[in-house]
Parts: C-alpha cells; structure tokens; sequence
C-alpha cells in the first residue's frame, strides 16, 4: 500500500473521531449551517458507492487489520480501492479491540467515513424525461427507506422523491440496507411546507405522469390490471408505515392500486409492498 495519512487512535475520546462517537445523525447534517453538513457511511460496499457518486470523504475510520497490505483477502482488497480513490484523506485506525466500543460497529464491517453531503436536485430536474418514479409521503422507518431504495434500483424504478417528513435515506442504517443504492438513483426532496404536498401531483401531471396510489379502498385497481402496462409514465405514491397516504393525495391520482392478499390479510409492510409494486409496475417493453 501507497504512503497514506494513517492516523492510529487509541482511545476514543481522542477528539479527531468524534464525529463517530459524539454527534448524532441530525447533528451531523447541521453541523456545518448554513452550510450543508456531513453523514457517515458504513462498510466499503456503501462507502465506495458515495464515492463514485461524487460524494466527498473528510476521513476514514478503518479497523487496523483492513489495513494490512500483506493480505489478499476481499475485504482487504476493497478497502484498499476506497482508500486508492481518495488518497489525500486522513485514514483513523485503531484495534478492533478498541473500535468495538462504538456503538454499531459490529455492522459496519471494519469501515466507516464521514461524507460531504452536496444540494438537492430540483424534482423537475430528475423526473421530467423519466418513465416510471416513486413518490415516498411520510415514510420514517429508516430500513424501509433502505429497502424501498434497494428495490426501486433493482426493478426498474428511475428515480424516488420523498416528502420532507421521510427518513433521510443518508442515514447510516437507510445506506447499509440499501446496499449503497442511495448512492446510485437519483433522488431528491418536496420542499413543500406544511407537508402539504397534494398539489406535486398537478406538477407530475404537467410532466406527462399518470399518478398511482398505494392504498386499500373501494376505487382500487388490482396491481396486474394490463392498463399499467399501458402508461407510457407512472408516478407510483406510497405512504407512511401507519396511516398510508393522506386522502388529499388519494384523491388528485388518477389510479388506486392494490395487491391481491390472500389468508385474509390486508397488507404488505410499504417496504415489502413496494419491491413488489416496482416489478408489477416496471416498463416491460423495453
């Protein structure tokens, strides 16, 4: 391995790292205002993910064996393509003895970094030449935001926009289940204050969107109905984990749309429920 910045810590109060430690996820995204702030991303998987989306690192914090150029395991080797891509960058290291303290490090798989957050994308701006997008309304859950990601980047989904209510899908636990796919759709935020965000669905009719709910009532279309199948774009809305989507939203789309439950139950979690919609909803005539 090249000459790097390697920093060895011993103690975890030492004040380099306490962005790890002492700050929670709401304080880093504000740690900066006005400017925007920082997130921390887990394992090399994610981390090399928001480093090819432009993302960019203030530190490392890698356990010491990840570090041992003499090793050729994967988990060396992938390490040392993170670090290759931003040489310049403090490297933290200590014992694994010694980075077990911090709370959560079981998962991150030996690597952690702090990241620059960048500005919002304009909706318009993402969604205007796209031909099947998600609508998030008030979804909280940090791994169904991950999951909901890692589905829509999989099955066919262009991009994802969220009310500001929803979890930030740059929290740590929303990346690491997200496989890193956070990373790799686009996304951005309704900016709407007042959570009312009814009125973004003129916005998407406007762009040519046929606007789809997720939503049990007596107006709501079985999922495999074929007129999806003939929308050249869709606007699929799914809603929060407890309440759904609010009944302003309902009523502006032009479909309610439902999966068929079987044993009698009435629904899917919205993460479960969406990998599901995506592949049903996906253009299918490529």
């Amino acid at each position: 391995m090249k000459k790097r910045n390697i920093i060895h810590i011993s103690d975890l109060s030492d004040e380099r790292i306490k962005k790890y430690i002492k700050y929670n996820e709401n304080q880093l995204t504000h740690i900066y205002e006005p400017d925007l702030g920082v997130f921390i991303a887990e394992s090399a998987k994610v981390i090399k993910r928001a480093l090819d989306a432009g993302y960019q690192p203030e530190s490392f914090l890698i356990e010491e064996g990840y570090l041992d150029e003499s090793s050729d395991s994967v988990a060396v080797r992938e390490v040392s393509e993170i670090i290759e891509l931003s040489p310049e960058v403090p490297i933290f290291t200590a014992s694994k003895e010694v980075l077990s303290n911090i709370r959560g490090f079981a998962v991150t798989r030996g690597v952690l970094s702090v990241l620059r957050r960048k500005e919002n994308t304009k909706v318009e701006d993402i969604i205007a030449s796209q031909r099947r997008i998600v609508i998030l309304e008030s979804v909280v859950n940090p791994t169904n935001i991950g999951s909901i990601f890692r589905s829509a980047a999989a099955l066919g989904m262009e991009s994802i926009v969220l009310t500001r209510d929803c979890c930030d899908p740059l929290y740590r636990r929303s990346a690491r289940v997200s496989m890193g796919t956070v990373f790799q759709i686009p996304w951005t935020y309704y900016d709407e204050k007042n959570n009312n965000y009814e009125h973004y669905i003129d916005q998407l009719h406007d762009l040519g969107y046929k606007v789809v709910a997720m939503a049990l009532n007596d107006q709501s279309k079985d999922i495999t109905d074929p007129i999806f199948e003939k929308q050249d774009k869709l606007a699929v809305i799914m809603g929060s984990e407890g309440n759904g989507l609010s009944e302003a939203t309902i009523k502006k789309c032009d479909f309610v749309i439902k999966i068929p439950m079987y044993h009698d139950v009435d629904s899917l979690n919205v993460a479960a429920a969406s990998a599901v919609a995506f592949w049903e909803l996906r253009v299918k005539n490529k």
